[in-house]
């Protein structure tokens, strides 16, 4: 027996009548980290194998294998799909909720959001109508940062975990952030300009420092 067929027949918690997800059913797993393959995991937790996708801001910041680690989750059930979300920070899987209420936006987008900046510079440049910036981000085109912009801009105060600093301006973007975006614009992936950055950014380097260092890492 389908356990997704059996719940849609008896009304199980977290399935509505239209197969659409109502509310979450696993909201944290700690385990050991059996394997990573960007962007899934494997988390064993007690004997049971949890399969997960992860944005790259969590992903790169997972313990080596055979570690134990904590995820907040989001679990999402569809008509035809089940799927299981994990994030190290809460603020991480609230923004991973709040852009799919956006008409328009659903897990790829919000996971392609995650992986190119952080809750907080996503916070700011929604709060500060920054559409050059969002426009950025892979997947999001003018109408759709224009839209959530419109929807977002005052639940961003409400999301547990998000840091809005009065004194940087909100459309204002870290030097990481900007050379990310300037890696992705020249081809590279999500995944791998994560990694880049993580190589050659130094505290006080410009985003062309950046830039110029995770270019020649990316010839190594």
């Amino acid at each position: 027996l389908d356990p997704r067929t059996h719940s849609r027949k008896h009304g199980a918690p977290g399935y509505s009548a239209h197969g659409m997800e109502k509310a979450s059913m696993i909201g944290r797993l700690k385990g050991t980290l059996a394997s990573k393959q960007p962007p899934w995991i494997l988390l064993d937790v007690s004997g049971v194998g949890y399969e997960l996708e992860v944005p790259m801001s969590t992903f790169y910041d997972l313990p080596e294998l055979g570690q134990t680690v904590t995820l907040c989750t989001h679990y999402a059930v569809k008509e035809d799909s089940v799927a299981l979300y994990g994030f190290l920070k809460d603020s991480e899987r609230a923004l991973f909720r709040a852009v799919q209420k956006v008409s328009g936006i659903g897990a790829r987008i919000a996971l392609a959001i995650l992986s190119s900046v952080s809750a907080d510079e996503f916070a700011r440049f929604v709060q500060g109508n920054d559409i050059a910036a969002l426009t950025r981000i892979p997947g999001i085109g003018k109408k759709t940062a224009e839209r959530m912009v419109v929807e977002l801009r005052d639940r961003m105060d409400a999301l547990p975990g998000i840091a809005l600093s009065a004194s940087v301006p909100a459309s204002a973007m870290d030097a990481a952030s900007e050379a990310g975006i300037a890696l992705q614009a020249l081809g590279y992936k999500p995944a791998e300009v994560s990694r880049l950055i993580k190589v050659a950014s130094a505290p006080d380097d410009s985003a062309e420092d950046i830039i110029r260092k995770a270019l020649k890492a990316a010839l190594r």
